[in-house]
């Protein structure tokens, strides 16, 4: 019997899964013909890659029509879809092949490379998943060019755990239909497509593994995948398996339980009640947030309806454009408000630029910035193009009457911003009266606190805001100067930092004086440790995924107030 080896990664989907290992062998790399191409040749050229496009292009449409009835496996095709439709990228591949002697399949596979490297190098770790995504669609128009057929992943058998440098989504989509155990990758991240796909399925995956030990992993052997504990283990020993057994039928007996925590109000042991919401960033999310006994949405990410949910008519190739619409965006609000049943819902206006692009005519985005995290973005980029976030309000304003809205503007840095947000917002309440169009003339709007400036003039903002949320990701960033994503440096990011600790202390403070509701929608708002001490400084109103809520009950139901206070102060101890 072989030797038990513990690998360790980076956790991209929870749960522990157990299976004979398959392990996908390196993709043959494909052969770029570099040869130079005369004159003549560049009409028969241009032509067999117009064939080969529309043909990969007609396999997106169809696959993402046998898919509808799945979310996530249509925003993967539909990004797809839009990806071979990019006219801006299409007509940069046209105009360099016209203008070399190379062939298409060099300047295509040129071009992909080229733009792959733009988003790796963003420092963004979502733009660094969708390079995986352009070099797997166009990967698929370069193997049509080159009639090159590599590795079917329909080979894999039911149960496996799947060893391998990196999957394409659409091959996660494949295996999610085969009862897969795990998957265990050199590659990939937590905001890959992969990695939302194997949340979304339900299967353990464990991503960053060491690729010098892992392919070390025999074909066939044993292996157990514990997306708990980012471990993979190789060929363990019959006293693991068996330890591992009793970890899933606890896991299983444990999930029933917490089904029990559903219908309850969320309360300590003592009786201090709290508000649990939901982070969701689409119309589909607010059924699974009721289901999962949520008291509202803390947090709804517009942006993801125009990054993800832009358009479902596939033909169009001005998806985002259509997006933008007023129409659309009171359908999505309207839906999530009715969906909710009279319980709040709190909607974040535009998120965007910095890590999320949308590629929108209207949308002005700054160019090549080259610190885009603290350019053009979230509130900034809104009020640099004023006629969306008054769309956007309008469309916010009309959904109104359809249930307990509160508009929330993120980034907020200054009382000057809140004022010119709110400016903007009395035009067009002034608009839909004299329109008779009808709404809730008192929707509070609040701001997001997710910077030291926010925080620290706290008492200012308070004065023109009707609450504050916490955004807990973007505030330790900004506060310790350090970028999550980056593997040099991810280790200096924590939110127990005093800094971070002592900013999210003084903005309770100021909003208890201001007698204003206050939330945390932040990653600390889903953590138990964190939520232990964010409870012990007085928060009552958290916000975190959907599937988190039951599981924050249950933890909260096991403390008193005071133990709360108690480890709270452990971590204030300097204040």
């Amino acid at each position: 019997m072989d030797e038990m080896n513990i690998l360790f990664g980076i956790s991209a989907s929870n749960g522990i899964g157990i299976g004979k290992a398959f392990v996908i062998p390196e993709s043959e790399k494909r052969i770029i013909p570099t040869r130079t191409i005369r004159p003549d040749e560049h009409e028969g050229q241009l032509a067999r890659f117009e064939a080969s496009l529309a043909k990969i292009v007609a396999q997106i449409a169809s696959q993402l029509d046998s898919v509808k009835h799945d979310k996530v496996q249509s925003e993967i095709f539909e990004t797809y879809f839009l990806m071979l439709n990019d006219p801006e990228f299409l007509k940069d591949v046209k105009e360099t092949f016209a203008a070399s002697d190379r062939t298409i399949e060099y300047v295509l596979n040129q071009k992909t490379e080229e733009y792959a490297d733009k988003l790796r190098s963003s420092g963004n770790e979502y733009l660094a998943e969708r390079a995986q995504d352009i070099c797997d669609i166009f990967g698929r128009v370069l193997n049509d060019l080159l009639d090159f057929h590599p590795f079917n992943i329909e080979n894999v058998p039911d149960g496996s755990v799947i060893v391998a440098k990196a999957l394409n989504p659409s091959d996660t989509i494949i295996l999610s239909k085969r009862k897969i155990a795990g998957l265990a990758l050199t590659e990939g991240g937590i905001s890959s497509h992969v990695g939302i796909l194997a949340r979304n399925y339900g299967i353990p995956a464990v991503f960053d593994l060491p690729p010098d030990v892992i392919f070390g992993i025999k074909n066939g052997a044993t292996v157990i995948i514990d997306g708990n504990s980012s471990e993979v283990i190789d060929s363990p020993d019959e006293t693991t398996i068996e330890d591992y057994n009793k970890k899933i039928k606890e896991h299983k007996e444990h999930i029933e339980k917490l089904k029990l925590f559903r219908d309850r109000p969320a309360q300590t042991s003592d009786g201090e009640k709290f508000h649990l919401y939901a982070n969701i960033g689409t119309v589909e999310e607010a059924k699974i947030a009721m289901k999962e006994g949520a008291d509202g949405i803390g947090l709804f990410r517009t942006e993801f309806l125009f990054m993800s949910e832009s358009n479902h008519d596939i033909s169009s190739t001005h998806a985002a454009t259509s997006a933008f619409s007023e129409e659309n965006q009171f359908k999505a609000y309207k839906t999530v408000l009715e969906t909710m049943q009279g319980k709040p819902v709190t909607i974040r206006t535009l998120d965007a630029g910095g890590d999320k692009l949308i590629n929108s005519p209207e949308i002005r985005n700054a160019k090549n910035e080259k610190n885009p995290l603290m350019g053009l973005r979230a509130i900034r980029l809104s009020l640099a193009n004023p006629q969306q976030l008054k769309t956007q309000l309008r469309a916010l304003y009309r959904a109104s009457v359809y249930g307990d809205l509160r508009i929330m503007l993120p980034l907020i840095t200054d009382v000057e911003q809140v004022e010119e947000s709110l400016a903007i917002a009395e035009s067009v309440k002034e608009e839909l009266r004299s329109e008779n169009i009808p709404f809730n003339e008192n929707v509070p709007i609040g701001i997001m606190i997710e910077t030291a400036a926010a925080a620290m003039t706290a008492d200012c903002l308070a004065k023109v805001s009707n609450f504050f949320s916490i955004g807990t990701n973007d505030l330790t960033q900004y506060t310790v100067g350090v970028d999550r994503e980056n593997v040099e440096v991810s280790d200096l990011y924590d939110e127990f930092h005093l800094a971070v600790l002592r900013l999210i202390y003084m903005t309770i403070k100021e909003a208890e004086k201001a007698k204003i509701p206050l939330s945390v929608c932040g990653e600390m708002a889903s953590r138990k440790d964190s939520v232990i001490v964010l409870a012990g400084m007085g928060v009552r109103n958290l916000s975190m995924s959907p599937k988190l809520i039951t599981s924050i009950k249950e933890l909260l139901s096991k403390m008193s107030t005071e133990e709360l206070k108690a480890i709270s102060s452990k971590r204030l101890n300097s204040l």
